[in-house]
């Protein structure tokens, strides 16, 4: 919990304005997620992944991405939801996730991506209290969108020590 502490963004202490701007949006299990755009290098079509033995379910393995070692996760799976065969729609989102010592580059399969969308500040709630057992604080914000709502993500605090720990012998984003 110490290394989520330490990260470098901390915009739950922030006034929705300073989260406004353009947010890549994605879907998985019929919900729609956002990341911020900054914290996006490519979208890829799913690909063969290496095994890594002794990996949580949801840490898939690796790629190589034109000669990089790319740690992948499966996001359905990280966040405890069922498992579904990956079509031609799946894709690999391919984020900076930045540590306290240093960013990586991770993948993370989604369903599949929707669009890339300017968001207000205006338009971004804060995260509802769910009791004190639940942990959102992965969760930037909520945004109010056409009648939906997308759930804004902070990758950086999606991934944990095991995500690190397996892209720990992976060099830095260059």
């Amino acid at each position: 919990m110490e290394l989520a502490e330490n990260r470098l963004t901390d915009y739950h202490n922030q006034p929705s304005a300073n989260r406004e701007g353009k947010y890549l949006t994605f879907s998985l299990a019929g919900e729609e997620y956002g990341i911020g755009i900054r914290k996006v290098r490519e979208i890829i079509g799913m690909m063969a992944v290496t095994h890594i033995p002794q990996t949580p379910p949801y840490i898939k393995g690796v790629i190589n991405l034109r000669g990089k070692v790319i740690p992948i996760v499966d996001l359905r799976l990280k966040f405890d939801m069922e498992s579904m065969a990956y079509t031609d729609r799946t894709c690999i989102i391919v984020v900076e996730i930045k540590s306290a010592e240093k960013t990586i580059a991770m993948g993370i399969i989604v369903d599949s991506v929707s669009e890339v969308i300017n968001i207000k500040g205006g338009d971004i709630d804060d995260t509802p209290g769910f009791g004190s057992k639940l942990d959102t604080e992965y969760i930037l914000g909520m945004a109010k969108t056409a009648g939906s709502v997308k759930i804004l993500l902070d990758i950086d605090r999606v991934f944990g020590e095991a995500e690190f720990a397996v892209a720990g012998n992976i060099p830095p984003c260059q």
